[in-house]
């Protein structure tokens, strides 16, 4: 299930060019997944660092009343400014990437000439065609919420077991 995340270690970085919804349509397919429901994976061969395209949808400003929150399935993305990105409205394909704990794509903010912060989804390591893209969603949990709330079912060797952020399964730990 997606959920609730925000951009893991946000960086600015200087505006480029994105990839267009041709590149991304020729770059990536939405199949069935192993892990849950919808994934995202790779139709061709990519190398590190490479840019996929940036998660689209609806945009919430900082002070607009948060999106509807769905348990089952959600796909809002917030961003360090504030706001939000709910990829359930006006998204694109990006927003059926699953979570696992040892990600292949990550996402990072890149702020716009207009000053608008964008999320962009770029590899961390090379991928094979046919590869699923997965990405590390460390959800940021409310006080008094359980990181076993969020399993994850990623099934690799690393797997810590939710989709909560590392900073919250630690906090619990202590």
């Amino acid at each position: 299930r997606n959920l609730r995340t925000r951009a893991r270690q946000s960086r600015l970085m200087k505006p480029s060019h994105h990839a267009s919804n041709a590149t991304l349509a020729a770059a990536i397919a939405v199949r069935q997944s192993p892990i849950h429901g919808q994934g995202v994976f790779a139709l061709r061969a990519m190398h590190t660092r490479e840019e996929i395209g940036c998660y689209d949808g609806r945009r919430y400003a900082p002070d607009e009343t948060d999106p509807a929150w769905d348990d089952n399935l959600t796909y809002l993305f917030g961003l360090s400014d504030g706001s939000v990105i709910d990829g359930a409205q006006g998204g694109n394909a990006l927003r059926h990437i699953n979570h696992a704990c040892v990600p292949n794509v990550e996402a990072v903010e890149r702020r716009a000439a207009d000053g608008t912060l964008h999320l962009v989804v770029r590899t961390l390591r090379r991928i094979r065609a046919d590869e699923e893209l997965l990405l590390d969603y460390a959800l940021v949990i409310d006080d008094g919420d359980e990181p076993a709330s969020y399993p994850c079912a990623c099934g690799t060797v690393r797997c810590r077991g939710t989709m909560a952020a590392l900073v919250a399964v630690e906090a619990i730990a202590r």
